[in-house]
């Protein structure tokens, strides 16, 4: 559209005359050689722009110039002696609606036969000591800047997913193939690599507990040795003999009184005990403990076994003592029988002569040896042996008992704790 500024109108320049750009006198029209015709002097003045308006529509494209042509202006922009002739032509001047002096259009002053022009947004009126204004599409679109940064940076993620998508679909079959692959070759390697770690830790544990159960073992061994030394040694304070054998062969064939005045030593009789076994000569059995002698803090006071027959008469006499009240102390069990010959000299004491090595102690240990539930752990040993001797052109019945409790030994880890006793019997 052709805006004509005031100077145009002025001197009668219309649309149609030689300057069908629309231009003001800044650009002369082209002539008919191609070249623009000289440049007019500039009119008086001092040549500044300011108080010129300049009149801007929304695209921010300069619609129409009013040069300065010194002219003095009032506060509407026109000049000194000029009004708006009615409210309207004042409103469609400023709605960018340029007017002739009368009012009406500038086409229809010219005699044009111009279309209606629709109605104009208003314009914004900028002086030349005034910064333009912006558009009001930038300014919308900057008013809305703040709102939009979000959604703005969402759609730049979406365009980066789409470009990845895009990128991803371009890929040749191989490649994405080589690449799934690749994926699974690295899970694959994770998980080797984590199952090694594992079979490392438990080695490393396994290892642990055979060193330990190693170390404990070799200990246990120690302490085994050490056992058995300290128990084939001999402790000389517990070598000392304080007890006598009684003579037993002297006793059978008396009654219960009898025996107990043949005895002495403190001899005390408990109540007999009836006997009621098919076969058993031996009807019934008395204790008599010896209160007289040492008593021993393990085994008691010596004691004294009578069998007695259905008469009334001994046909059985024993006797138990611990064996270092006889003065064997602490030794081994295989010590005791095979090297200090403790049966056959307690025998021989209560008037049975057995000559020495008559008894013989079984080669095989674990014949004679009782272990707790784990199997290495000793509870006791005991062991039976019996024969016969000819007293006084009689033939007569021995036997004996060798035991070795350990009970309170491993109760308290010392092995002088060991309860060592010796039973001999001999029948008519």
């Amino acid at each position: 559209m052709v805006r004509r500024s005031k100077r145009n109108r002025d001197a009668g320049i219309s649309a149609d005359d030689g300057n069908a750009m629309g231009l003001t006198e800044a650009f002369h029209p082209v002539s008919a050689d191609g070249f623009t015709t000289a440049m007019p002097p500039v009119d008086e003045g001092d040549g500044s722009v300011v108080g010129e308006d300049i009149v801007v529509d929304e695209e921010g494209v300069f619609e129409e110039v009013d040069l300065g042509d010194g002219e003095v202006l009032d506060d509407e922009g026109l000049a000194a002696g000029e009004s708006f002739p009615d409210e309207a032509v004042f409103e469609d001047f400023y709605a960018g609606r340029p007017l002739d002096a009368d009012g009406a259009d500038a086409a229809d002053a010219d005699g044009a036969d111009a279309s209606p022009v629709p109605d104009a947004v208003p314009l914004g009126v900028v002086t030349a000591d005034v910064a333009p204004t912006k558009p009001a599409s930038k300014a919308a679109h900057g008013a809305k800047k703040g709102d939009g940064a979000s959604r703005g940076r969402h759609a730049k993620h979406a365009s980066e997913m789409n470009e990845k998508a895009r990128k991803k679909a371009e890929l040749p079959e191989y490649m994405r193939k080589s690449r799934r692959m690749r994926r699974i070759l690295i899970v694959v390697i994770i998980l080797l690599v984590l199952i090694l770690a594992a079979m490392v830790y438990f080695g490393v544990q396994l290892y642990k507990e055979a060193s330990s159960s190693a170390v404990q073992q070799a200990l246990s061994s120690e302490q085994e040795v050490a056992a058995i030394a300290s128990e084939d040694a001999t402790d000389s304070a517990d070598a000392a003999k304080v007890t006598t054998v009684p003579d037993l062969v002297s006793l059978l064939g008396h009654t219960q009184q009898e025996a107990i005045d043949i005895l002495q030593h403190g001899a005390t009789a408990a109540e007999p005990r009836a006997v009621n076994e098919e076969g058993n000569p031996i009807k019934s059995e008395v204790r008599v403990a010896l209160t007289a002698e040492p008593a021993d803090s393990r085994t008691g006071t010596p004691t004294v076994y009578l069998g007695l027959d259905a008469d009334g008469k001994i046909i059985q006499a024993g006797y138990s003592t611990s064996t270092s009240s006889l003065g064997y102390g602490s030794l081994s069990f295989a010590d005791a029988v095979r090297t200090e010959h403790i049966i056959e000299k307690t025998l021989a004491e209560a008037g049975v002569s057995v000559p020495e090595g008559a008894v013989e102690l079984p080669e095989d240990a674990e014949s004679y040896t009782s272990f707790d539930t784990d199997g290495t752990t000793r509870t006791k040993k005991y062991c039976s042996f019996n024969g016969e001797v000819d007293i006084d052109g009689a033939p007569h019945a021995w036997s004996a008992v060798l035991s070795y409790d350990y009970s309170m030994a491993n109760a308290s880890d010392n092995l002088a704790d060991t309860v060592r006793t010796i039973f001999i019997y001999v029948n008519s």
